[in-house]
């Protein structure tokens, strides 16, 4: 008999995390996260991190497993991914995958490409380049080489534009070409389900959670992470929503009202991207706007499925 794990995703402040952890108050489940921020320690606040009480309630996989100095890739949260969730099933438990880091799904569904590892040199010149001409040119560079890489990237998405740009300089081929030839070998079904809240709505919670965040601490977190490890703006922790304006703020690059501003506008940003993917995977059983998107309606449906 073919083991069936579960995935709820779903945007940024979508609600995701609290109806993962109601379900698993009726279910005997184990939460998988799919969330490339929550890997890193000691960032906590910004990420909304399960609390230590939550965690303790539901086990959690995935979390605090990296410092925020290094790196952690797709390809290593995708074996590990699979190694949890075979560990739940040898326990007799129900894996929930959780998170909105739709390149993690996407890696976990369809395979790994067979895409060059990072390289820090060409990061760098890219960056330099960036810091003189501005990201939206090198978009237009990159349209150049890989239009269709280009259309779905936005020009004002720093990390998306330079690994499209990284790859080709490394390889002289568009990073579409070399994506989407991976075959999938999950030991596993997967059911997935996805959160689409309401534009609005989210827009409001976005903002509330992002103020939530600086009240509890945001800026202090940051600080404390400089003093602890050799961080710069350029490492994938440091470039997360949130954590990038703050640290602007703390160059005086930013003003505080500036910081605010460009994180809920960035998250904002981060949102729509989650949702345009969402709405483009296949085989989702879509929790949106207009139907079951309400968590007791929600709640009701995922402990019909979940079993």
């Amino acid at each position: 008999m073919t083991r069936r794990a579960y995935a709820l995703l779903g945007p940024t402040a979508s609600g995701k995390s609290k109806l993962a952890l109601e379900l698993a108050a009726r279910r005997p489940i184990e939460i998988v996260s799919v969330d490339s921020a929550l890997v890193y320690r000691g960032m906590d606040i910004g990420t909304a991190k399960p609390s230590i009480a939550e965690r303790a309630a539901v086990p959690h996989h995935l979390i605090d497993i990296v410092d925020p100095d290094h790196g952690y890739s797709t390809g290593r949260w995708r074996s590990d991914a699979i190694g949890a969730v075979m560990e739940i099933f040898q326990r007799r438990r129900i894996p929930l995958l959780v998170g909105g880091t739709m390149l993690y799904y996407r890696a976990l569904i369809a395979g790994l490409d067979s895409l060059p590892q990072a390289d820090a040199a060409i990061r760098a010149e890219i960056d330099a380049e960036a810091r003189l001409r501005g990201w939206p040119a090198l978009h237009a560079e990159l349209e150049k080489v890989d239009p269709r890489a280009a259309h779905r990237i936005s020009p004002n998405d720093a990390q998306r534009i330079q690994r499209a740009l990284e790859v080709w300089r490394l390889t002289r081929k568009p990073l579409s070409a070399l994506q989407g030839a991976a075959q999938p070998d999950l030991p596993f079904q997967l059911k997935g389900f996805a959160l689409l809240p309401e534009r609005e709505a989210l827009h409001e919670r976005i903002a509330r959670r992002f103020d939530a965040m600086l009240h509890a601490g945001l800026v202090d977190e940051v600080k404390r992470l400089r003093g602890r490890y050799r961080l710069t703006p350029a490492l994938p922790s440091m470039r997360a929503v949130g954590y990038r304006q703050v640290w602007q703020y703390l160059e005086n690059e930013i003003s505080e009202l500036g910081m605010r501003e460009r994180a809920i506008a960035a998250t904002r940003q981060l949102a729509k991207r989650q949702l345009t993917w969402l709405r483009s995977l296949p085989d989702l059983l879509r929790l949106d706007a207009g139907g079951p998107q309400d968590a007791p309606v929600a709640l009701e449906l995922l402990l019909h499925e979940v079993r």
